[in-house]
């Protein structure tokens, strides 16, 4: 037909046709935001973005981030470059997948032998953009399939022996997470060596029972339940509690039960947060803005114990940090096997190094001291000398614990085997504060390992059907007496982007293999063990890979606007600064003196600036504003939803849509509840699909 008629005249006019939407690859396709206006160009709340005037070839379009958008790119013969790249034949593979996973293909054949965009029902536009939003794991920018860095997925199954190497190298990867809180609390107590033994037992129990049910009847993410460190401060703050300063008989059991009675009780909170849908409503309130800092004040909030710790045996601690730092970072990318060694066995081979380095010093006599015993009391040591070397003796040697030759072989974890737990409101009141500070920090982990393994992010419905399902985890962990409460471990999240192993059957049969360890008594007696020292030293880095993780939030906002860098600013300074003045309302340079200095912040209770008549009350305030945690949360949520700003600033976690997500084969399947059971929630629409 003649290019003269009316009809085709104007086809190439000034004007760009409807833009396409940006690759999936580019932030906006991240975040899922929606636009809010049409063109070229637009004009967000935190000021214009201009695009530049068309090139003949642009390699790197400008792009509208509010709008989610990328200018039209140039046409030739009247199809544009990205359609002619969407009409490519795809691999077998990736076909298979997109049939699979119900997404409707991105361009059809038109009459006239052109690309037509498709386009998507309006219910679904939304989801439609987050398919492909996952985080890159290549170096460079272009676009990779969103799968083809995952070696297994969510619902892969290669068979017995590649998910059990997997699931068992899973579980080494974060050994550091699972048996360090133990190790710090129970000492914490007052108590034995054996009595350290018998914890690390029962948390590798409860981890692996909790897991099988969170991965079962929870968000079903291959997601790894266990001892947090967001429980960490405020079960120091109730050890440390004055009515136990001097408590004399069994100070351990006493206060075991004290702590479980106070877990089981948040616990419950959390259960009725989540199984009531209160946590799909809530959920509309936290964003990457408030996350970001609340995580990273927890792992920040623990300066004062990590190196001050370290520092009682430099000559260890130090290597011991090193050696992590140099695994982790610089021997990163070397390969033995196809298998990243250095950097997914960090902690656990620093750790055997730095071990095996005090035991040679050890067996040379470095720290023999002529005359003193490391078996004496310094209570009942008359030397001056012997007093002065005690803490390097206590500190450096491997051979001061008992615990592994005091362990039996063979022990079962039971409830209640500390005893009845014991209530009190002041303490409860505590921990159900803790347990919204878990329950956000588990917000930013199901949307983060999502991106990584599954087809789409969860509904909300499943995601408070996996915040109710860690109460649950967490009253088992109280009445078996674990110490602190389970919730998904943040760590998680980088151990699978860093092993690409995604198959929750492999996080199942590592959750198998860790209850059948935690039934030899050995294996707890050995863990209890490890120098003193050497836990400080890999809890630093802990500690510093749970403040990273927490502020990588941010990549799913703008982290570069001025109103998110005062509002993370803001939260991370009053997180360490008001907990500093509760901390050191009222004290002497020369009180606590029977409490080591690096437990001295956890001891508020008496000598907060509140002081009403009611003790209670006053207890649960100076307790709840000296966790850095709770600081940073309050400020980052009240400033994040009174202060104006567009999503594109804000930043958002996108769920999928229940509609949506009950049509689809692969997101039932990947969220739906095994053996029928989700017939159960079927009328229950804020827990299910």
């Amino acid at each position: 037909m003649s290019n003269s008629d009316p009809k085709y005249r104007n086809r190439h006019a000034p004007s760009p046709p409807e833009p396409k939407a940006m690759p999936p690859s580019s932030w906006a396709k991240k975040t899922g935001f929606r636009p809010k206006f049409s063109g070229d160009a637009n004009a967000t709340d935190s000021g214009p973005i201009s695009t530049p005037p068309p090139r003949p070839r642009q390699p790197e379009p400008s792009l509208d981030l509010e709008a989610g958008r990328a200018p039209t790119p140039a046409t030739a013969n009247g199809v544009s470059e990205t359609e002619k790249v969407s009409i490519l034949p795809s691999s077998a593979t990736a076909k298979k997948r997109r049939d699979s996973d119900g997404v409707p293909k991105s361009s059809v054949p038109s009459t006239n032998g052109q690309a037509v965009a498709a386009e998507p029902p309006r219910s679904t536009a939304r989801n439609e953009e987050v398919v492909d939003g996952l985080p890159q794991m290549v170096d460079d920018e272009e676009f990779v399939s969103r799968h083809s860095h995952m070696k297994y997925e969510l619902r892969d199954s290669p068979g017995l022996v590649p998910i059990g190497v997997y699931g068992i190298q899973h579980y080494i990867s974060i050994l550091g997470s699972l048996i360090l809180i133990p190790l710090v609390i129970v000492p914490a107590m007052g108590g034995t060596h054996e009595d350290t033994s018998m914890v690390v037992s029962t948390v590798l129990f409860v981890s692996g029972v909790t897991t099988l049910l969170h991965i079962a009847f929870g968000s079903r993410l291959p997601l790894i339940q266990g001892p947090s460190f967001v429980y960490l401060a405020p079960a120091l703050a109730i050890i440390n509690s004055p009515e136990f300063q001097g408590f004399n008989g069994n100070k351990f059991r006493h206060i075991m039960k004290q702590l479980q009675g106070a877990i089981i009780i948040g616990s419950t909170f959390q259960t009725l947060l989540g199984y009531t849908g209160l946590m799909s409503l809530l959920v509309r309130l936290i964003n990457p803005v408030v996350v970001s800092p609340t995580i990273a004040a927890v792992g920040l909030s623990f300066f004062s114990y990590g190196f001050p710790l370290v520092g009682t045996c430099i000559e260890i601690g130090a290597v011991q940090i090193l050696v992590v730092i140099v695994f982790s970072l610089y021997l990163r990318k070397i390969s033995v096997l196809g298998h990243r060694i250095f950097l997914i066995y960090a902690v656990p081979l620093g750790l055997a190094i730095t071990w095996a380095f005090a035991f040679l010093l050890t067996e040379a006599g470095v720290y023999n001291y002529k005359g003193c015993d490391i078996n004496i009391p310094t209570s009942n040591m008359v030397s001056e000398h012997c007093r002065k070397h005690f803490s390097r003796m206590r500190h450096c040697r491997v051979d001061t614990s008992q615990a592994l030759k005091s362990s039996q072989w063979f022990r079962f974890p039971y409830p209640l085997q500390w005893g009845t737990p014991v209530f009190h409101w002041k303490m409860a009141i505590v921990m159900c504060v803790v347990s919204l500070i878990s329950s956000v920090d588990s917000v930013g982990s199901y949307h983060a390992s999502s991106l990584l393994v599954a087809s789409r992010p969860p509904t909300p419905g499943v995601l408070s059907r996996g915040i109710g399902l860690e109460g649950v985890s967490s009253v088992l962990a109280g009445l078996w007496g674990t110490g602190t409460g389970s919730t998904t471990l943040t760590e998680n999240v980088h151990t699978i982007a860093v092993t690409k192993m995604g198959s929750r059957r492999a996080v199942q049969l590592g959750a198998c293999f860790l209850i059948v360890l935690s039934l030899v008594g050995k294996v707890g007696g050995f863990i209890a063990s490890i120098p003193e020292v050497m836990v400080a030293g890999l809890l630093c880095f802990m500690w510093a890979m749970l403040t990273a993780l927490g502020l990588s939030n941010l990549r799913y906002s703008e982290a570069g606007s001025s109103r998110n860098v005062i509002i993370v600013g803001l939260s991370l300074f009053f997180s360490l600064s008001i907990p500093a003045y509760f901390q050191q309302y009222g004290i002497s340079p020369n009180s606590n003196l029977s409490v080591p200095s690096y437990f001295q912040p956890y001891i508020v209770a008496s000598h907060g600036p509140f002081h009403s008549k009611y003790g209670g009350l006053n207890y649960v305030l100076n307790t709840l504003f000296s966790l850095h945690m709770v600081i940073a949360f309050l400020v980052a949520v009240i400033l994040d939803n009174t202060v104006p700003g567009s999503k594109q600033e804000r930043g958002v976690y996108v769920w999928s849509e229940s509609e949506v997500a009950r049509r689809e084969p692969a997101v039932a399947n990947d969220y739906g509840l095994p053996l029928r059971i989700g017939r159960i929630f079927r009328w229950v629409k804020w827990v299910g699909l």
